[in-house]
């Protein structure tokens, strides 16, 4: 009798173990008009998102105070490094927060990027990728600088390219240089580490024609990358972050011309599958970035209200 009420003790503290080591998937977002801050939504499955109740981080830095397009990654040390758009128009950076429960933020900074660059218009979208080879955070940006580049149909203040800086501690930045120049506006890109040299960027081709998303194909997540493939969404739509789910990635967007999220799935960057009608996401939920998150933590967002 002893013997199996010890086998109990053991199973059920094998399965609280497990349990609290689970990964769960976390999405960041915002609410238009913005000032609201970091709004979060978790998933156990990838698919399917549950939203956790009111701001959890509210800007206060840029000209804006607003908070759009918050991306997130964790770092070895577990800690969160949050990065976002604090002006629609004008201002030459992003701001920067970082964070070990999601809950308790360290001061937040602007982060100038584009102080060198007396005309730029923006600075956009700002994604973080850590760079598991060199050890460093890249993150990478849209903004316009008119008369820079050739254009289409968009106007000089609407023709973007993507910039990008490195850093290993937030603290010190290398120049922002140019990162991806496809030879027409782009904005929203993401990258992607399908394997050993082995990159993706996903992207969105903001002429006005198209305003769909494409794939580009690179070695380094520095680049150089390829020619960008055909799109493989419907016209207006913006916003990517990928996820793997299995053997599965799936690229959820927004679908903004239609009002509704979106999400495809593929193995291979190459072949697509809309899997939008397995989905489910929180009300007005908006363009962010996904991660992991112990049992644990989720449990502190969840009391945190």
């Amino acid at each position: 009798m002893k013997k199996i009420f010890i086998i109990i003790i053991l199973f059920l503290s094998t399965i609280s173990y497990s349990q609290k080591k689970k990964e769960i998937y976390l999405f960041t977002s915002f609410r238009e008009p913005a000032i609201e801050g970091l709004y979060l939504a978790y998933s156990e499955d990838g698919y399917n998102w549950k939203g956790l109740e009111g701001s959890f981080l509210k800007p206060d830095i840029g000209a804006s105070k607003i908070m759009r397009d918050p991306s997130i990654t964790k770092g070895a040390d577990g800690t969160y490094h949050l990065v976002w758009t604090t002006d629609w128009k004008g201002g030459n950076g992003f701001g920067y927060a970082s964070s070990k429960d999601l809950i308790h933020w360290s001061k937040q900074e602007y982060i100038p990027v584009m102080k060198n660059e007396p005309e730029v218009v923006n600075v956009w979208a700002p994604e973080i990728f850590y760079d598991d080879v060199k050890k460093e955070y890249i993150i990478i940006w849209a903004s316009t600088i008119p008369f820079r580049f050739e254009k289409g149909q968009e106007e000089e203040k609407n023709n973007h390219r993507m910039y990008y800086v490195t850093t290993k501690d937030f603290k010190t930045f290398s120049d922002a240089k140019l990162y991806y120049e496809p030879g027409f506006s782009v904005i929203d890109c993401v990258i992607v580490k399908k394997a050993k040299k082995d990159y993706v960027l996903v992207l969105k081709d903001n002429t006005r024609p198209m305003r769909n998303i494409k794939v580009a194909f690179g070695k380094s997540p520095l680049g150089p990358f390829g020619k960008s493939s055909e799109p493989f969404t419907a016209h207006l739509s913006e916003g990517p972050t990928v996820v793997k789910v299995g053997k599965e990635w799936l690229i959820y967007y927004d679908n903004y011309g239609e009002k509704n999220y979106k999400a495809s799935s593929t193995k291979d960057f190459v072949h697509f599958e809309d899997v939008s009608s397995k989905i489910s996401l929180p009300e007005g939920h908006k363009h962010g970035t996904i991660t992991t998150i112990s049992g644990e933590v989720l449990k502190g967002l969840k009391e945190k209200k």
